[in-house]
């Protein structure tokens, strides 16, 4: 399932998305600030639910919606917005918009939207064997993992593991678990002001400080306490 979240609010993106992750780990996110980068992300990916801000820089999200709806007709749009309004409420049924969230996000009510998703195969992309795989990473990527680790938990050999992982989720074991581990570190930075760099690290499965700053450096393009500093 490919998801398009738009916000021009770069700390709604990540909490967004990590409360979705909880419910359904192996959908796969897009982020957008505006209408226009949500646009490019719609012609190169086929995406079958949208969270949109209703207030937008430039083009509004309901203005975007109506243009998505135009583009996909199958996509599932979901507004999100800071406030309810009955003009807002005309235009969403027009573009047939299928539910309302209201900012802040309670948990238990993007949980009750996302509920009817439950009972879709999400999973038909991957096979049995990766499937598996995915759910014991995202289950397990705090710990010391190795791809040996994971193939002996999937009963399966490692080199084949390694090929098959590679075919279907379009990179390596190690570039997947690295990238999830930097995503955990995000969100474990701008949720929990309290715990040090050191504890970041840990927390998000790299067992030296020194190796996680250097590597989200290199990623992100600015250190961690930058990136916490810049989601204040």
């Amino acid at each position: 399932m490919n998801v398009l979240l738009v916000d021009d609010e770069p700390l709604e993106l990540e909490q967004m998305e990590y409360l979705i992750k909880n419910m359904f780990p192996l959908w796969k996110f897009y982020k957008a600030a505006d209408a226009c980068q949500a646009i490019t992300i719609n012609q190169n990916h086929k995406i079958n639910i949208a969270f949109l801000d209703i207030n937008l820089p430039g083009r509004s999200g309901l203005e975007f919606g109506e243009e998505l709806r135009a583009q996909n007709k199958d996509v599932d749009i979901i507004m999100v917005t800071a406030y309810q309004s009955f003009d807002y409420a005309q235009q969403s049924i027009r573009i047939g918009v299928l539910d309302y969230l209201t900012k802040p996000i309670i948990e238990s009510e993007l949980y009750k939207v996302l509920s009817k998703y439950c009972d879709t195969d999400t999973s038909n992309q991957y096979s049995s064997l990766i499937h598996q795989t995915l759910l014991y990473i995202h289950e397990h990527f705090a710990e010391k993992l190795s791809l040996s680790d994971v193939a002996r938990e999937v009963h399966t050999n490692h080199t084949y593991l390694s090929r098959k992982f590679h075919e279907e989720v379009g990179v390596s074991f190690s570039e997947y678990l690295i990238d999830y581990r930097i995503q955990a570190a995000k969100r474990y930075l701008t949720n929990n002001p309290n715990w040090n760099i050191s504890d970041v690290a840990e927390n998000s499965g790299f067992n030296s400080q020194h190796y996680f700053s250097t590597l989200f450096r290199k990623i992100e393009g600015i250190t961690p306490k930058e990136y916490r500093e810049k989601g204040k």
